[in-house]
């Protein structure tokens, strides 16, 4: 079982930046892919950012690309969320999330473990 707790959430204006990151309590945690999703009020849960267990390969939704950064530091079991030049639209309660698979990291089916989110407001 692997236990993941985000943090660095918040209010921000528009425009400003947030960095969230997911701390797992596994001594493995450098053989699972991450990911970040994101839920909105009312709104099903959606793929935000992806990475392969070594960081070679990455991922991002249209929506975020070129404004948000992830990123994973193996020594410390923690995984980033680094989000830049926010909007309205990016305030949602945010997972981090573990995957055993090396494939189709965009979808949620793919992933095993999940944190309890945490929430990011950004306001107009």
């Amino acid at each position: 079982q692997v236990q993941l707790v985000e943090s660095g959430g918040g209010l921000v204006q528009a425009g400003g930046s947030l960095r969230l990151s997911c701390a797992a309590s596994t001594r493995t945690f450098s053989t699972y892919a991450m990911g970040w999703f994101r839920q909105a009020p009312g709104k099903e849960r959606e793929f935000v950012a992806a990475i392969s267990w070594n960081g070679g390969r990455i991922y991002y939704a249209d929506s975020v690309k070129g404004r948000f950064t992830i990123s994973r530091d193996n020594a410390k079991n923690t995984v980033y969320l680094q989000m830049n030049s926010l909007k309205p639209e990016d305030t949602a309660v945010y997972y981090c999330a573990a995957s055993y698979s090396r494939i189709n990291l965009v979808e949620r089916e793919r992933y095993d473990y999940w944190g309890q989110g945490t929430q990011v407001t950004v306001s107009s």
